[in-house]
């Protein structure tokens, strides 16, 4: 008899093979999602014996009591053990969440100031390129100076020469060699002019000497002066030499006739222009003929038409 009830009822729950359709339950979840939930409409019903129905109903209430309760009080999610799992995956995610948004904000900072960093080198650059720009500039200009300066010589007129005194006279040299010896006292006049519209000059000069075959028979020195643009000054040097030894020489300058000369020196001008940043320089090398006659003592030999300058 209970052999029957018992194929009976196994029957029953193998004769309902085909699946039965899917039933989807949402829940709220701590986060505000919504947890969804899947089972079967019609769940498969297995025949127990009573005492495994008694049990199971027991179970099953207690199941949904606490599935109720934890509805109730979201809270204890996290603490059941059925939905423990659950809660410490949100848990990792917001913890997970809470690193990126910790990175992205770091890395954020990090090309802020990779930003401010960049942008102070143009601007170091714009110095380096305004120093840059300036110097050349300023080397443009100094440049059409100085060019413009090389047009501007000063020009230096010789106007006369004037002898003194000249005496020749038996003697000794230094190294007590017997030879003629000469005595000479003279003047030299010239005219020096700054033709700079824009810059002022220093002027100095080599000694002026007069020299006969290659012998120096009197010199004299220049002063330096500094001559302001497009002025002029008037110059007198004196010009002596005392005791010279002629070496052979004698008889053509112990003669009553002209004694040719040759009276040469030479003018360096200095002119500086931007304070001391342009610098041009100007020589001229003059040499003039001269021809001295004793009969003409103290009076001016013109010089205009007897030098060249260089």
């Amino acid at each position: 008899m209970h052999a029957r009830t018992d194929s009976g009822q196994t029957s029953i729950g193998s004769s309902s093979p085909r699946s039965q359709p899917l039933k989807h339950t949402r829940r709220p979840s701590l986060d505000g999602s919504v947890d969804m939930e899947m089972f079967h409409a019609n769940p498969v019903v297995v025949t127990r014996s009573r005492s495994d129905r008694h049990s199971h109903s027991r179970q099953s209430s207690a199941s949904s009591s606490n599935w109720f309760s934890g509805l109730l009080m979201p809270d204890s999610w996290n603490m059941s053990p059925a939905v423990g799992t659950r809660g410490g995956g949100r848990r990792r995610r917001n913890e997970g969440d809470k690193e990126r948004n910790e990175a992205a904000v770091i890395e954020e900072e990090r090309l802020l100031h990779g930003v401010e960093e960049n942008e102070g080198v143009p601007c170091r650059c714009y110095v380096l390129r305004f120093v840059l720009a300036f110097f050349v500039l300023l080397s443009f200009f100094a440049l059409v100076l100085w060019g413009a300066s090389r047009t501007q010589k000063p020009r230096i007129t010789m106007k006369s020469i004037t002898f003194e005194s000249f005496f020749v006279h038996a003697g000794v040299d230094a190294s007590n060699v017997p030879t003629s010896m000469a005595t000479l006292n003279s003047t030299v006049e010239f005219t020096y002019r700054n033709t700079g519209s824009f810059f002022a000059v220093d002027v100095t000069s080599t000694p002026l000497s007069l020299d006969y075959y290659g012998i120096t028979v009197a010199s004299g020195n220049m002063s330096h002066f500094h001559q302001s643009k497009q002025s002029q000054r008037e110059l007198n040097v004196v010009v002596m030499g005392k005791q010279v030894a002629l070496y052979g020489g004698g008889p053509g300058v112990s003669s009553r006739g002209p004694v040719n000369m040759t009276l040469s020196f030479t003018v360096r001008s200095k002119a500086y222009m931007v304070g001391k940043v342009v610098k041009s320089k100007f020589h001229d090398d003059v040499q003039c003929s001269v021809a001295m006659d004793r009969t003409e003592l103290g009076r001016a030999i013109s010089l205009r038409n007897s030098c060249q300058q260089k």
